[in-house]
């Protein structure tokens, strides 16, 4: 039986380990800088408010930086997402 421990307990621990890896490497890149915030929080729109709101911060700051740009899409109503 201790024998059984022995070999599961580093076996479970590298292999959540090498999952929490996986995750951290996605969330390197999702990351958003806090000067990106700061800048939007002083210029946002009501449109780019809501999208805060609704969709995160992912897509407000998507449409922010559209306006900015000058893009078309800027003008254009956030998109709904189906749950």
């Amino acid at each position: 039986m201790t024998v059984w421990f022995v070999i599961a307990v580093p076996l479970v621990v590298m292999l959540f380990a090498l999952g929490m890896e996986r995750v951290e490497n996605r969330l390197r890149y999702v990351a958003v800088r806090g000067e990106d915030v700061e800048e939007f929080l002083e210029q946002a729109r009501p449109d780019e408010v809501r999208a805060l709101y609704g969709h995160g911060i992912g897509r407000a700051l998507e449409l922010f930086r559209l306006r900015r740009l000058g893009g078309k899409a800027a003008r254009q109503k956030p998109r709904r997402v189906r749950n």
